[in-house]
């Protein structure tokens, strides 16, 4: 029993860092090579990607998309779309991916003379099931040894640890107020019960219950 407990909140505690991880904003240096748009067929992945934006006929099959591809500095290819998420989840409310191509194929640069940017997205990148992370902000910076403080996700972070240490405080409380008692109650009870029997067994056989 023990082991079918811990396995069960291995597993809950798994999807939770895996859903905080995909949605999560996080942060790439790399340097622009281009910007595309491609007609794309959703399938199975399509839960992967944002919903239908504003004027486009909802539960569409297919729809373009806008791409920006780039490099990271040690060479790896980083492919992101480029999609609103309107006011639907994560809740980025990001209406400005027209403008944020712009500035995209505005910033595209060579290996001679790179120009690095900041992209801020959040998703992954999946090359079997055809995902790719959603750019939300782009901005440049001077060098790719730049460092970037994460300080949305420590402090959110830090916001949610607080609530779920405050959530077990006061389930250990109500169990041990209300759940421990019960369960006392309820031995109690039965040792009586067994007193009882114990001592109806005694008068009627002269003897104790084997």
């Amino acid at each position: 029993m023990v082991y079918v407990k811990w396995t069960f909140l291995a597993v809950i505690a798994a999807l939770v860092a895996s859903f905080l991880h995909y949605t999560l904003p996080q942060h790439d240096i790399v340097r622009i090579t281009n910007t595309d748009v491609r007609r794309i067929d959703y399938g199975d992945n399509s839960i992967f990607w944002a919903r239908s934006t504003p004027g486009m006929q909802e539960g569409s099959a297919n729809r373009d998309v806008m791409f920006i591809e780039s490099f990271t500095p040690d060479g790896d290819p980083n492919v992101y779309r480029n999609e609103d998420t309107g006011w639907g989840w994560p809740p980025y409310f990001k209406v400005n991916s027209s403008n944020l191509q712009a500035l995209a194929r505005d910033a595209v640069s060579t290996r001679d003379a790179p120009q690095w940017m900041v992209v801020t997205h959040y998703g992954w990148r999946n090359e079997y099931l055809s995902i790719y992370p959603n750019a939300v902000k782009l901005r440049e910076v001077d060098s790719p040894e730049v460092t970037i403080i994460p300080w949305f996700n420590i402090v959110f972070l830090s916001v949610l640890a607080l609530i779920a240490l405050w959530i077990w405080r006061i389930l250990a409380r109500f169990k041990e107020d209300r759940i421990e008692p019960l369960i006392d109650e309820a031995g109690d009870f039965m040792e009586s019960v067994d007193d009882r029997a114990e001592g109806i067994f005694k008068r009627i056989f002269g003897g104790k219950r084997r």
